[in-house]
């Protein structure tokens, strides 16, 4: 669950590598399969895997069905897509296409999209305070939930603290144990951006308080369901994950594929799979999630100064192209979703493990994808 930060040029040096590398293989094989190996072999991750969707190439051979180059396993993506291209790449053993794993923070984004369908609703107001819907909740230690507005919670300009700088993002703890343990530091100044898991733990309270039921049930019945992202859930407490899956490690090697996502809750609890994340951003941005209102709502940037939109953070790329998506970490697993602001072009990577060590991979990896390539 990482704060996003400002990515930077890629270094000359490392597109050279990148090139080169994929060069280096035979058949037409993208600069992006050849980046997906070196978050094996520079980032450390014992597997890594991508899935892409460019539906911006009309011209393509049906989905799942183009070329794949030597040393790579593709395969049809469980997509809505008429046409288009989809890739599947993958490095490492232990991962497989259809697996489900922890997609961290890549939670906010669903918190953030039922929040925002609540508004278009109008069960509630982005200027309603959190003390309206959770009265007397956010006080202490210089807190006031009398002065922190929704917006506020969803563009992480709130100051509240987060709680996982406390727990590591290892302990279980309820989502009234989290604000506690927030609520006994002072909070950073408000107005200005500082990412904190605290503030998507109480938009998962208020979504319960104004709709009487769970982030979980309402993320189902608006996302879940009507997008047929078959392999997506909240786990609540359930520590196993679902069949298919491979293992996944903590940075020290230790094996953490069983883990309470009690320990993320709201902010990151979210089971999922590749193609479902694809297919999700591909839905939200391409406007079947939210009215258009609304949508640009999400995308402002405003508050959050550029850094952070409501559940979505935008990057731009060296090319002068701007991809929107968010990345997750939760222990043993780190994923990353991008795509263009129409939500055409799409992809998720991950690796199963904590963080990847080379962070110089993660915006080469965007570029190689999203950028022109040149004859």
């Amino acid at each position: 669950m990482p704060t996003p930060r400002t990515l930077l040029a890629i270094p000359v040096s490392l597109a050279l590598l990148c090139l080169s590398t994929a060069a280096s293989h035979a058949g037409p094989t993208p600069a992006t399969n050849a980046l997906v190996r070196l978050l094996v072999i520079r980032g450390r991750a014992p597997a890594a895997a991508l899935l892409a969707h460019d539906g911006t190439d009309s011209g393509s051979t049906p989905t799942g069905t183009d070329h794949a180059p030597t040393g790579t396993d593709y395969t049809r993506a469980e997509t809505d897509y008429a046409s288009g291209r989809t890739d599947y790449a993958q490095a490492g053993t232990g991962i497989s296409p259809a697996d489900h794993f922890r997609a961290g923070s890549i939670t906010k984004t669903f918190i953030a999209t039922v929040v925002l369908q609540l508004a278009a609703e109008h069960r509630l107001s982005l200027s309603d305070t959190v003390e309206q819907h959770l009265p007397g909740l956010v006080r202490g230690a210089g807190n006031d939930g009398r002065a922190l507005t929704l917006r506020s919670l969803l563009t992480h300009t709130s100051g509240l603290y987060d709680f996982t700088a406390v727990t590591g993002g290892t302990v279980p703890v309820s989502p009234l144990q989290a604000v506690r343990i927030a609520l006994t530091h002072p909070p950073a100044d408000r107005g200005r951006f500082s990412y904190s898991n605290t503030n998507y733990v109480l938009l998962g309270l208020v979504i319960r308080q104004v709709t009487g039921h769970s982030y979980a049930t309402e993320a189902e019945r608006r996302i879940i369901a009507p997008l047929r992202l078959t392999g997506t859930s909240f786990p609540g407490s359930r520590t196993t994950l679902p069949p298919p899956h491979g293992r996944a490690y903590a940075t020290d090697g230790s094996d953490v594929t069983d883990l309470d996502p009690r320990v993320a809750g709201a902010a990151g609890e979210l089971v999922t799979t590749l193609a479902d994340l694809d297919r999700f951003y591909s839905a939200l941005l391409g406007g079947e999630l939210l009215p258009p209102h609304w949508l640009r709502e999400m995308l402002n940037t405003r508050t959050a100064h550029g850094s952070y939109g409501m559940g979505l953070f935008p990057v731009k790329l060296p090319c002068g192209i701007t991809v929107w998506g968010h990345n997750g970490r939760i222990s043993g697993s780190y994923v990353r979703t991008a795509a263009t602001v129409d939500g055409r072009h799409v992809l998720t990577f991950r690796v199963n493990t904590t963080a990847i060590a080379d962070p110089d991979l993660e915006p080469a990896l965007l570029a190689a994808e999203f950028c022109p390539r040149t004859s």
